[in-house]
C-alpha cells in the first residue's frame, strides 16, 4: 500500500518506537491517531506531530470499544493497527509478584488481543486491512529473570499466527515484528535506570523504518514477521 494511503492507529504512539511510526507515516502523507497513559504528554506530541491524540485504557474492553469507534469516526475510516503498547517486568521466578506480572499480561497481551478483535470486526467489513504487531526478540527465546515479560511476546506470537490464519480471506495481512533491544524508555518503565546512548544498538526509526516496509509492499503479497537485530552492538 501507499503511505499516503494509511490510516492509522498506533498504540503507544506518544514514544520510542510508536511516535517514529506515526511521525514516519504522517511525513508520508498518510493519518495517524496515537494512544498513550500520559494524557499531557499524549496531546502535547500529537500536537507536534499531526496526530490524533486517544487516551484509552486498551486494557479495558469498554474502552478499547470506544477508541476503535473515536478512530473511524476521526480518521474517516482505518486500514492500519500497530499494536504496540508494552512494558517489562522482570524478576526472577521465585520472587514474581503476582499483581505486576497480572498488570502487564493485561496491557501486553489482553490490550493487544481487544484492539486486535476490533480493528478485525472492522477491516473484515471493508474486507481490507493490516495489523502489525510490535513483539520482541524476547518472544523467541527466553532468559533469565524474563519469564513474565517473555511469557508475553511469546503468547503475542502465537495470538499473531491465529489471527493470519484466520483473517488472510478477508484481505488482511497479519504481520509480526521483533526488535532486539532499542534505544528507548524501555528500561526506566520496567523499573530499571536510565541507560547512556549507545551508537551502536537500535534506535526507534530503523523500526519504524521495518514497519513501513513491510506495509509498502504490494497488497497482494506481505511479510509474516521481521526480526530486527543489531549488527554489532558493544
Amino acid at each position: 500500500m501507499e503511505i499516503k494511503e494509511i490510516k492509522a492507529l498506533v498504540n503507544g504512539g506518544s514514544s520510542g518506537i510508536g511516535l517514529e511510526t506515526a511521525k514516519q507515516i504522517i511525513a508520508g502523507g498518510g493519518k495517524v491517531a496515537i494512544t498513550g497513559r500520559d494524557i499531557k504528554k499524549l496531546e502535547k506530541v500529537a500536537k507536534e506531530i499531526g496526530a490524533v491524540p486517544l487516551h484509552y485504557n486498551s486494557g479495558i474492553e469498554s474502552e478499547v470499544i470506544k477508541m476503535t469507534n473515536d478512530v473511524i469516526e476521526k480518521l474517516g475510516g482505518y486500514n492500519v493497527l500497530i499494536n504496540n503498547a508494552a512494558y517489562g517486568y522482570f524478576s526472577p521466578l521465585i520472587n514474581i509478584d503476582i499483581n505486576k506480572f497480572t498488570e502487564m499480561m493485561n496491557t501486553n497481551l489482553t490490550g493487544a488481543m481487544l484492539c486486535g478483535r476490533e480493528a478485525a470486526k472492522y477491516f473484515i467489513s471493508q474486507n481490507y486491512g493490516n495489523i502489525v504487531n510490535i513483539s520482541s526478540t524476547a518472544g523467541l527465546a527466553g532468559f533469565e529473570n524474563g519469564t513474565a515479560y517473555v511469557a508475553s511476546k511469546f503468547a503475542l506470537k502465537g495470538m499473531t499466527e491465529c489471527w493470519r490464519k484466520e483473517l488472510r480471506k478477508n484481505n488482511i495481512r497479519v504481520m509480526l515484528v521483533n526488535p532486539s533491544e532499542v534505544q528507548t524508555n524501555f528500561s526506566i518503565n520496567a523499573g530499571g535506570t536510565n541507560r547512556d546512548y549507545n551508537p551502536t544498538k537500535l534506535q526507534s526509526n530503523e523500526i519504524a523504518y521495518t514497519i513501513l516496509s513491510l506495509l509498502k509492499m504490494e497488497d497482494r503479497g506481505f511479510i509474516t514477521e521481521a526480526t530486527v537485530w543489531a549488527t554489532n552492538p558493544k
